[in-house]
């Protein structure tokens, strides 16, 4: 019996080599190791890794018992997703369970769509394609390609820059326009920490896991989009857990059927967010 809530099962990939965090491979597949095999282990998804990296990724997987289950960052465009795919085919080291592509910042955003679903059309089986369309120009037609493939979305939350930031409101209109197309998505960057928030150090406004958790939850019930923005704008982290707390695990488990996951450069500190708001059960601990 899992002690990790239907709401956050499998909920934060591991995106430990990723900026900010940058841990060097050779120390960040064993930590990942060690984080499946702790009392959090079913908080943790899979672990991401860009396609520059998979075959170091499946050596330094080499030791453990079982296949490392990774989602590739593809960083080369559509040509890039065949060759992590037929490599993860014959790697024994790891399983490749999902890409993750990039649309090129382009006019022509449906274009670049069709190209990249049609790569994933020849070579995916079992594995599962998000695709990070963006937020800027005619964003929505991109979606409707993915959508009509049946593939999934990527929002990039946050960054190194402001800018990487999206608003309150641009996430609240990506989720309805993921949910009204039936389009599963994940987050990557910036929303690592359970609660919206401000951070010391930049400045930047983070987005909270947990509030656009509610915030699905929210949409998928009939929400108002002002309601979905309020929900994703609250910074009361009691009010949130509530609010999350009150959810059947039905509930939870058709939100987590669109937010799949999200990528976090640190694992612990989620894991402390859920502790400190009373979300994680005490034998957890």
């Amino acid at each position: 019996m899992s002690t990790v809530p239907a709401l956050f099962r499998h909920l934060v990939d591991d995106a430990s080599m990723f900026p900010p965090g940058n841990l060097p491979l050779l120390d960040a597949v064993p930590a990942h190791r060690a984080h499946k095999s702790a009392e959090y282990a079913d908080l943790v998804g899979a672990f991401v890794t860009s396609d520059e990296d998979l075959m170091k990724v499946a050596e330094a997987a080499r030791a453990g018992e079982t296949p490392l289950k990774v989602s590739v960052v593809i960083t080369g465009g559509a040509g890039g997703i065949e060759p992590a795919v037929r490599y993860g085919d014959r790697s024994p080291d790891l399983t490749v369970q999902a890409v993750e592509v990039r649309l090129r910042d382009e006019d022509d955003l449906s274009r670049n769509a069709l190209r990249v679903v049609r790569a994933c059309d020849d070579c995916l089986d079992d594995e599962n394609a998000f695709v990070e369309i963006g937020l800027d120009g005619a964003w929505e037609r991109a979606l409707d390609v993915v959508a009509d493939a049946g593939y999934a979305a990527k929002l990039r939350t946050g960054g190194l820059d402001a800018a990487l930031f999206p608003t309150s409101g641009q996430v609240a209109a990506f989720i309805t326009a993921c949910l009204d197309r039936e389009v599963a998505f994940k987050c990557t960057a910036g929303v690592h920490n359970a609660v919206r928030h401000t951070a010391p150090d930049t400045g930047f406004e983070h987005h909270g896991f947990l509030n656009v958790l509610l915030a699905t939850r929210a949409s998928l019930d009939g929400a108002s989009f002002d309601d979905l923005q309020a929900l994703l704008d609250e910074r009361d982290g009691s009010k949130l857990a509530t609010q999350a707390q009150a959810l059947t695990d039905q509930q939870a488990e058709s939100a987590r059927r669109w937010f799949t996951s999200y990528g976090s450069c640190s694992i612990t500190e989620p894991y402390e967010d859920l502790k400190t708001l009373g979300l994680i059960a005490p034998e957890a601990l």
